[in-house]
């Protein structure tokens, strides 16, 4: 279902911000997985949560992506 060209300008400006902000916060999980892996004394059942939810982000990702027409496997 590829609705992106259907969509008017509006339309598509509400899921790119959506999009942006996802990407932004998948970026800051990278980093704060990075620093939590570097420490002495590690939280691993605190990574494992944040590596899940890096997860559940990347779906909305791949979804809003379809959405607009932007699947790089389209």
């Amino acid at each position: 279902m590829n609705r992106g060209p259907d969509l008017t300008v509006e339309e598509r400006r509400v899921p790119e911000g959506k999009l942006a902000d996802l990407r932004l916060e998948h970026r800051d999980l990278d980093d704060v997985i990075t620093r939590l892996e570097g420490e002495p004394v590690r939280d691993e059942l605190q990574i494992r949560r944040i590596k899940k939810r890096k997860l559940v982000l990347k779906d909305q990702i791949s979804l809003l992506e379809r959405q607009l027409g932007k699947d790089p496997l389209a």
